[in-house]
């Protein structure tokens, strides 16, 4: 007596179920062991961003460790030369923040409260900063209590600082492996996919691959480019913090007008304090003109281009939604993983669009007596008419 086989349509749906496991079992796997991912996951983007150079310089005859080796070694010295660029520079800006924090704290207290007072029509109680001091002074016993109980969790944490360091050290050897067998791990990859979809796996991949070359090799050169232009203009202009500024508007540039919005607001502080007049703070204003313009029109269009199609709400909710599930890890990854799922999701609606469901016409419903039709021309134009349904189910435009 023979086992009933299963139809064709069960063994796609059972195969189906199969692989969604397989998917939660990694996705889950991926979330539970988040806290000990982030070297790996920027080893990782490292390995990707160096695998093109590595490439290229294999077709010129380079074996693949010496080509491995010569990338790692142009990535070293750069990184050594921005740090003995961008160190001394940081620390003389940070030193002049301080020094200047005293002017900072007496313009608020003088100028900026009292003209909020005025302009809002508020209790004068409710910016009074000897009355703030006092409460803080009453309350300073609890505040250094809370603080040497940090300091000495912090003090009894050696294995977190040593986590830290072995996370430095593991990034760099970690990334040479990666980028050494790099094709040979993709090949892995692909070998070890079910035959059933594996042509739509290397699709996406091959699409996920060029939206996510244009957004972090280009978005890592708009951000560079930025932090140049605002901290050279903001020192030409002559803010003593400006250079501090300006690299900062450039790192928070990834997360649409952040770095705006955060370097406009600073730099306008800092040059009402400094200045106090209309002429630099005009300046100041048009040098983050000139730089959203850039931004807009220039870095943008040219080093990421239009590939990725992310909507600035998208980008803010993806790196909210990443930091709340996965810490730093996930802000990290966030807007690669949502360049990722945009792809995933370009590739779901155009399945949908082929499918039965969008496609089928359905009957005609009696109670409407006009319909506007969306009709694609022969030119690929989108046109909509007015039908209008006659009695016997006839229809006329």
């Amino acid at each position: 007596m023979s086992t009933p086989s299963h139809t064709p349509n069960q063994q796609d749906i059972s195969r189906r179920w199969q692989i969604l496991a397989i998917t939660a079992v990694i996705c889950y796997l991926v979330w539970l062991l988040a806290p000990v991912l982030m070297p790996f996951a920027v080893a990782a983007m490292l390995a990707y961003l160096g695998d093109p150079l590595a490439d290229r310089l294999e077709r010129i005859g380079l074996g693949r460790t010496l080509a491995v080796s010569i990338v790692f070694l142009v990535i070293a010295l750069l990184a050594v030369g921005a740090l003995l660029l961008l160190i001394p520079l940081i620390s003389r800006q940070i030193e002049n923040l301080v020094q200047n924090m005293p002017r900072y704290v007496e313009w608020v207290r003088v100028t900026a409260l009292p003209w909020l007072q005025h302009k809002l029509h508020l209790d004068p109680d409710v910016f009074d900063t000897d009355r703030l001091v006092q409460t803080i002074k009453e309350h300073m016993d609890s505040i250094g209590g809370v603080a040497s109980t940090v300091l000495g969790k912090l003090s009894r944490s050696s294995v977190g600082v040593v986590m830290w360091m072995t996370n430095l050290v593991l990034i760099p050897v970690v990334a040479f492996y990666l980028l050494r067998d790099w094709d040979r791990l993709t090949a892995w990859i692909d070998h070890m996919l079910p035959r059933s979809i594996e042509p739509t796996i290397a699709y996406l991949a091959h699409e996920s691959d060029i939206v996510l070359g244009a957004f972090v090799r280009g978005q890592l050169l708009v951000m560079m480019a930025l932090g140049v232009f605002y901290g050279g203009a903001l020192g030409i202009v002559g803010l003593s913090v400006g250079p501090l500024i300006g690299m900062i508007a450039g790192l928070l540039s990834f997360v649409p007008y952040l770095g705006f919005i955060v370097g406009f607001g600073s730099a306008i502080i800092a040059v009402l304090v400094q200045y106090g007049d209309w002429t630099h703070l005009l300046i100041v204003v048009g040098v983050f003109i000139v730089g959203q313009l850039l931004e807009g029109y220039v870095l943008v269009p040219r080093l990421v281009g239009e590939k990725i199609g992310l909507h600035p709400v998208a980008v803010i909710f993806a790196v909210l939604a990443g930091g709340y599930l996965c810490g730093f890890l996930g802000v990290l990854l966030a807007l690669p993983a949502a360049s990722v799922i945009m792809v995933v999701l370009r590739y779901l609606a155009e399945r949908y669009r082929h499918s039965e469901l969008y496609t089928e016409e359905g009957p005609q419903d009696p109670v409407i007596a006009e319909v506007d039709v969306t009709i694609d021309t022969e030119k690929g134009e989108v046109e909509t008419e007015t039908r209008v349904i006659e009695k016997g189910g006839k229809t006329s435009s």
